[in-house]
This record gives C-alpha cells, structure tokens and sequence, in this order.
C-alpha cells in the first residue's frame, strides 16, 4: 500500500493527533491514501471512528511497538 501524503504525529498528546487528522483529511483528493502515524494509545480508538465517521474508509491500522499507523482512503466518487 503506497500513501500519497504522511502525517507524523508522534509525540504528540491525545487528542491532538485525532483533531489533526480530521483537518488534514479533506485535503485529499478522491482515491488519495493518507498515512498517520501516531503512538497515543488513545488514537487507536479515535482516528479510526473519526474517520469512518466522516466519510473516508480505513485501509489499515497496525502497531509497531509504541507506534500506530493507519491507512485512511478518501472514497472516489461513484458514478451511476
């Protein structure tokens, strides 16, 4: 799975890393991946909600130690 675009949030306090990822989300275009990384333990609960929540499909959540990262797809339009 190739992201078009990475957003490094490690470090930062929850919920920072969750906010931040509903700002940057709109700015993908359709069919775009954004990667998140992130080792608040509460963001696994969050950022995946948030986001399916708000319309984007969640390709991916895995742990490396400390670290989460996620896959989150802006749908493509469909056309009928």
């Amino acid at each position: 799975m190739q992201p078009n675009y990475r957003l490094d949030l490690q470090g930062e306090p929850c919920p920072y890393p969750a906010m931040r990822t509903l700002e940057v989300l709109p700015m993908l275009k359709n069919g775009e991946i954004l990667e998140v990384l992130s080792d608040c333990p509460q963001s696994i609960n969050n950022i995946p909600l948030d986001a399916k929540n708000h319309g984007y499909v969640v390709l991916k959540v895995e742990q490396l130690g400390p670290t989460i990262r996620y896959f989150i797809q802006k749908p493509s339009e469909v056309m009928l």
